[in-house]
């Protein structure tokens, strides 16, 4: 049975008296169908860019095959052992073990016998133990020598005891003839004896002097500044330099101090040569410089520790002995103002203070009196004073005689740039006063001729 044209499909798909879900309408009736949206079109999409060729890679090297180690040699043959092991099945007795390839040089040395009591075997020696350390082929040599020491030492004390009693028997024999002679002896021959015996310990006692100096002499241009110059400063003395004006003096004691090399001569300080240790003999020094030359931007606080640090004493001793010294000079209150604010007096004592903060053996002051008021010049001296009498020496130049003659025990007179008079006070002056002496040795008053108008005044 054909359908008829009622039933047959449409051109959408459709059947009539369907509805969309497949269902026949109420009405019978086909409803119209919603037509769909068209689809928008696809956007163009932007063509990739072609990749970059890959650069050619250089071709590896074969690698060498590795040679099996033992271990993968032994590794290899244990799986051959168990595969065939496997395959005929365990063993019937346990084997021993094998030690591999590695240990096959290895030899067990064996036990060295033990020995008895009453016999020392020796042991052959034996090349291969003895390289491996296992056999001590040493023969026991302290039991053969025994009686050779045990002789040895006996002809030793044999040959001691006969030259102590020869030595007692010659000291005694030297003992009386020391007496015979200091019997028979007369008082002449006995001092000459004692003098003999006394004068070795009696050198080593004396002092050494704290400066000697020897032929020095400095020429500038044509001026012998200090022209063949001796001195001896003993130790623990107070010695003074004094001289008119351009006579030397501090050009000598600039060489003395080491701050100037001498043409020619020798200085040394407390027996040590300045020239050839040069830096033994300036520590032993203390210093004070004529015209004030010094670190004046620094405060007082500030100069003092560079003088003691510079000398190699501790931070904390170089404070110590700033407030010492401070004290004693009345410069407690100055310490923290610049050197160059102080008065010529308080410039003298700051820097005196900083040639004396390493204790020095010698001391050599340049003019230290000079433009010092007469109360600081007393503490200066007291000072001065007590380090002399504790084993110091201090040498100083000054014009002043009244002061050298009351202060000093040794003086000596340059005159241009020589020493024409050197010695105690006493020795010095004679029956007068050191200032009439030095006037007589500086060649007296000057010709006052030719000042006559001088005494008409100007109007």
């Amino acid at each position: 049975m054909t359908p008829s044209s009622t039933d047959s499909p449409d051109s959408a798909g459709n059947v009539p008296g369907e509805s969309d879900d497949g269902r026949e309408s109420s009405e019978g009736e086909k409803k119209p169908v919603a037509p769909r949206k068209p689809r928008a079109p696809r956007k163009a999409s932007t063509p990739r860019k072609p990749a970059a060729p890959r650069k050619s890679t250089t071709a590896r090297k074969p690698s060498t095959p590795r040679k099996p180690s033992s271990a993968s040699k032994a590794t290899s043959q244990s799986g051959e052992t168990s595969a065939s092991s496997s395959l005929t099945g365990p063993p019937k007795s346990a084997l021993p073990v094998q030690f591999g390839e590695e240990f096959a040089d290895v030899v067990v040395p064996p036990r060295p016998p033990l020995p008895t009591a009453d016999h020392q075997q020796v042991v052959e020696p034996n090349l291969d133990d003895a390289s491996n350390g296992a056999v001590d082929t040493a023969p026991d040599i302290e039991t053969e020598l025994e009686p050779v020491v045990d002789q040895a030492e006996a002809e030793a004390e044999a040959e001691a005891e006969a030259e102590a009693e020869t030595s007692a028997v010659e000291a005694d024999a030297v003992v009386d003839a020391v007496d015979d002679a200091v019997a028979n002896a007369d008082d002449d021959d006995l001092t000459a004896v004692v003098g003999y015996v006394s004068d070795p310990l009696a050198e080593t006692s004396q002092p050494v002097d704290a400066l000697v100096v020897r032929g020095v002499t400095k020429v500038f241009g044509a001026t012998r500044a200090a022209d063949d110059v001796n001195l001896t400063v003993p130790a623990g003395s107070f010695y003074g330099l004094v001289g008119p004006n351009g006579a030397g003096k501090t050009t000598t004691l600039s060489i003395i101090s080491g701050l100037l090399g001498a043409d020619s001569g020798s200085v040394e300080v407390c027996g040590v040569d300045a020239r050839k240790h040069t830096r033994d003999a300036k520590r032993m020094i203390g210093v004070l410089p004529d015209r004030l030359r010094t670190f004046d931007r620094l405060t007082g606080r500030q100069l003092l520790y560079y003088c003691g640090v510079l000398r190699g004493l501790s931070p904390a001793v170089v404070e110590k002995r700033t407030v010492d010294l401070a004290r004693a000079f009345d410069l407690s209150e100055a310490l923290a103002r610049p050197v160059s604010d102080y008065s010529a007096g308080m410039t003298k004592k700051v820097m005196l203070a900083g040639a004396m903060i390493h204790s020095p053996r010698l001391l050599i002051l340049d003019e230290p009196f000079e433009s010092v008021d007469p109360v600081s010049s007393a503490v200066i001296l007291e000072i001065l004073s007590t380090y002399v009498e504790h084993g110091g020496t201090v040498i100083l130049s000054s014009h002043g005689m009244d002061l050298v003659e009351r202060v000093c025990s040794r003086v000596a007179v340059l005159v241009s740039g020589r020493v024409l008079a050197e010695g105690t006070i006493d020795e010095v002056r004679g029956e007068s006063t050191l200032e009439e002496r030095f006037l007589e040795l500086a060649g007296g008053s000057s010709d006052l001729e030719g000042l006559e108008w001088l005494h008409t005044f100007s109007g």
